[in-house]
């Protein structure tokens, strides 16, 4: 155990307190247990790290990977036994997913130790969710997605923005005094904005490493799955990468791959959990993910630039965006009449040049303009839909 106390406060005192991801504030961190999901290389191990170097006395606090060696020969329970005895109050457990029966353990370390905070973070979404299931009474989940393009000014040229909602920014509210030519930002944000490592260096290279790691290592864990499987997985994302926005057709796409058509949906949706696709369902479900799938987006811009061949399609980037950036304050699902809906509102998506022709006869509908800096009427300009969060 002193190793990992070793490697535990190694990591605190390197870690940079000065910019908070948006989730940080939406977790109630008095919960005694929390669950933190979300696809790899958003910031996760890096904001609970930050939560107990501003909040906690390192001596009751300790942080763990469950990827770590240690847990070779050693238990979960026996480590929350040990550390609770000597005047531990806050277990912190990165990578929970690669943990076998993690959600056992979790639940028997909750109801015996009653004294003991546990906060806990998967790169996998779909383990985690699968075991949170099992936590539903214990664990309160959060999820995170990457950067926002306000939390990319802030991280990345410190140039500082209040949170709008969709209703400020379709009312024209979003002042940036900062921020005079937004576009020249926006731009580089969509090919390298989304993932805060990219301060790092080695960008294309990391972002490679995550998108093989997801495919090859986290789906495959979590479903059972043979190495050939998780190479078709990795075929079936360069398919989707070459075509999106993509309709979707199981059949053909089965064909290309010699799999089931069943399979194909299974494989999509653990695609999306893992946070590599994003899937636009219609209205028909009613109930949020259960409506038919209508179009396949990759998850976010930064892997329509790594994964796309040739020059990707400046639409493509737009609508990716778009849908995005809105998912995580509001349900976005296909329109009949423009790109996207959001309740009684319709969205269509375009250049500076887009014209209201299709939005003709729409009560509530928004042309969102690329390449403008400000926006009037029902004209919204893009980059400001990067400011919900």
């Amino acid at each position: 155990m002193e190793k990992l106390l070793e490697y535990f406060h190694k990591l605190l005192q390197a870690i940079d307190t000065s910019f908070l991801r948006y989730t940080y504030a939406e977790i109630n961190w008095e919960s005694r247990m929390i669950g933190l999901t979300g696809p790899r290389g958003v910031g996760k191990t890096t904001l609970i790290l930050q939560y107990i170097k501003k909040n906690l006395n390192p001596a009751e606090a300790l942080y763990v990977t469950a990827e770590d060696f240690y847990f070779a020969d050693h238990k979960l329970i026996d480590l929350a036994d040990v550390f609770v005895k000597q005047g531990g109050k806050h277990l912190f457990i990165d990578e929970i997913h690669k943990y076998k029966n993690w959600s056992k353990e979790l639940k028997l370390i909750y109801d015996y130790y009653a004294e003991l905070q546990v906060i806990f973070t998967g790169s996998s979404v779909l383990d985690i969710n699968k075991g949170a299931s099992d936590l539903s009474r214990r664990a309160v989940m959060h999820h995170m997605q990457g950067l926002s393009f306000r939390e990319y000014l802030q991280l990345f040229h410190q140039i500082s923005s209040d949170v709008y909602s969709l209703e400020d920014i379709l009312a024209h509210q979003v002042k940036i005094p900062n921020l005079k030519h937004p576009l020249k930002f926006f731009a580089q944000y969509l090919r390298r904005g989304y993932y805060p490592f990219a301060l790092e260096g080695d960008f294309d290279i990391r972002l490679q490493q995550i998108i093989n790691q997801t495919l090859e290592s986290d789906i495959p864990l979590f479903a059972d799955m043979n190495v050939a499987t998780g190479r078709k997985m990795k075929q079936l994302l360069a398919i989707i990468a070459k075509s999106v926005p993509f309709k979707p057709n199981f059949s053909n796409i089965a064909t290309m791959l010699s799999a089931s058509r069943n399979n194909i949906a299974d494989y999509c949706l653990y695609i999306e959990e893992a946070g590599m696709i994003a899937q636009l369902r219609d209205d028909t479900g009613g109930i949020r993910g259960l409506g038919k799938v209508d179009k396949i987006y990759l998850d976010n811009t930064n892997l329509i630039y790594s994964l796309a061949e040739s020059s990707p399609n400046i639409g493509n980037i737009r609508e990716t965006f778009f849908l995005n950036q809105l998912r995580v304050k509001h349900e976005v699902i296909a329109s009949t009449v423009g790109d996207f809906q959001i309740g009684d509102m319709v969205f269509e998506i375009g250049g500076k040049t887009k014209s209201q022709k299709q939005l003709q006869g729409v009560k509530n509908g928004y042309v969102v303009k690329d390449d403008i800096e400000s926006g009037f009427l029902n004209t919204i300009p893009l980059w400001q839909l990067g400011m919900t969060y």
